[in-house]
């Protein structure tokens, strides 16, 4: 099995993001995942959240890729709140779940932003890179893609079709 998957973590369903996510998935080499089409609650120490999406969702995950591309705007400099969340909430497989959790290991990740500019911040890829780290998982790189008007900007795009083509190999 190495097939790979798309998490798509914005606040806006048809919005820039959607539009890198078809731009990176050209090829359809990709399932994707709208983090907006499923109920996750905040982390809490209580794991008040339990009995929401988050854990079917990651046994889902963790069962059927081997290779998971997150997409997310920039917001204020960060990952959407979303994304955020998502993340988050990994942390129910460091406590409750570990099992869960363990199986990560050996996985790849990657990061695929954007914004209205070329603008990323350095160091906006941190919590991707360590976590990948924690987790024992591969670390693929990441990108920043941005627009010019309501297209892909044209560096940008050749900067997917680099990064899609290193995800095939």
């Amino acid at each position: 099995m190495n097939k790979k998957l798309i998490i798509k973590g914005s606040s806006k369903r048809n919005g820039n993001t959607q539009k890198i996510v078809e731009a990176l998935n050209l090829k359809g080499n990709f399932d994707i995942i709208d983090l907006l089409d499923f109920e996750i609650g905040p982390f809490d120490y209580e794991f008040k959240n339990r009995n929401d999406d988050f854990i079917p969702l990651m046994q889902r995950i963790i069962e059927q890729y081997d290779t998971i591309i997150f997409a997310t705007p920039v917001y204020w400099y960060s990952m959407s709140g979303t994304m955020k969340i998502f993340f988050d909430r990994i942390s129910d497989l460091l406590h409750y779940k570990k099992d869960i959790g363990r199986t990560l290991r050996g996985k790849a990740m990657g990061m695929i932003s954007n914004s209205g500019e070329n603008d990323r911040k350095p160091g906006f890829e941190m919590p991707f890179v360590e976590s990948a780290n924690y987790l024992g998982m591969q670390y693929l790189g990441d990108i920043h893609t941005w627009f010019d008007g309501d297209k892909i900007h044209i560096d940008a795009k050749n900067k997917i079709d680099i990064f899609r083509e290193s995800l095939t190999h």
